[in-house]
């Protein structure tokens, strides 16, 4: 229990997730500033949090880094429902009212991730230009590549559009094609599924899965086998384990 001296000081409590109640929990000073994590429950839901010595936090490296520090903390023995980074309640009052307010939403959402965690994959192209590896493996962008340079003068604008347009769809229809047979295999091992915007250009498929803690070594061999129908033009990894962010949804009203 934090001091009676750094509890009146306190100016909030940071909130990093909402876990079932199993009681008061310490966690050691992990938390922002180097302060003490604890729990405060209702007797079935309880936020993780640690006081607050300052009334105003901004994402700095070391913050964002203690939150996520925390996070993996308590997914060692619970599956939590992670915080948005910077929630802060005014007090103990405060925590009892969201815990209230929010009961069944949060109750439902344990539920929904009970015994799983989260863990991501990617498949990238792993070629030095996509556009030309694309123009390799697809005719119809190779001919109308040709069509337009035949004359060897500079694009206009309309064929500039153009070609990008066929590049662009034929990017999208590999993402989507990529993507479905990877799922077909992952939903083997995985409680669910969730696919991410891909983040950069030669990114085919970036995708969240909840995966049951007693599946992630099946896990790991599913993935290879999901890597298989690829040549090695493609690259496939993955990561984790992390809380669940992408299957949360958390609507916290201070």
């Amino acid at each position: 229990m934090p001091s009676p001296s750094k509890r009146a000081t306190a100016l909030g409590r940071y909130i990093y997730a909402i876990v079932p109640d199993q009681g008061r929990q310490e966690l050691g000073t992990i938390g922002l500033d180097e302060g003490l994590v604890y729990t405060i429950g209702d007797g079935r839901v309880a936020a993780v949090v640690s006081d607050l010595p300052s009334g105003r936090i901004r994402p700095q490296r070391r913050y964002l880094a203690a939150h996520q520090g925390v996070l993996k903390q308590v997914l060692q023995t619970v599956t939590p429902l992670p915080t948005a980074f910077g929630l802060v309640a005014d007090d103990d009052t405060a925590i009892a009212r969201i815990l209230k307010d929010n009961q069944s939403a949060f109750l439902s959402q344990l539920k929904r991730v009970e015994d799983a965690v989260e863990m991501g994959m990617r498949l990238v192209l792993d070629v030095p230009n996509i556009f030309e590896y694309f123009v390799a493996t697809h005719t119809e962008l190779r001919e109308l590549r040709d069509e337009v340079f035949r004359d060897g003068a500079a694009l206009t604008q309309d064929q500039t559009i153009t070609l990008g347009r066929a590049f662009a769809d034929l990017l999208e229809q590999e993402r989507e094609d990529a993507t479905d047979r990877i799922e077909a295999v992952m939903q083997t091992c995985c409680r669910e599924l969730k696919r991410n915007n891909c983040r950069t250009e030669k990114e085919i498929m970036n995708l969240a899965c909840l995966v049951p803690r007693a599946n992630l070594e099946r896990f790991e061999q599913t993935v290879m086998q999901a890597a298989q129908p690829f040549d090695d033009s493609y690259a496939m990894d993955f990561n984790g384990p992390w809380a669940p962010h992408n299957f949360v949804e958390l609507d916290i009203k201070l």
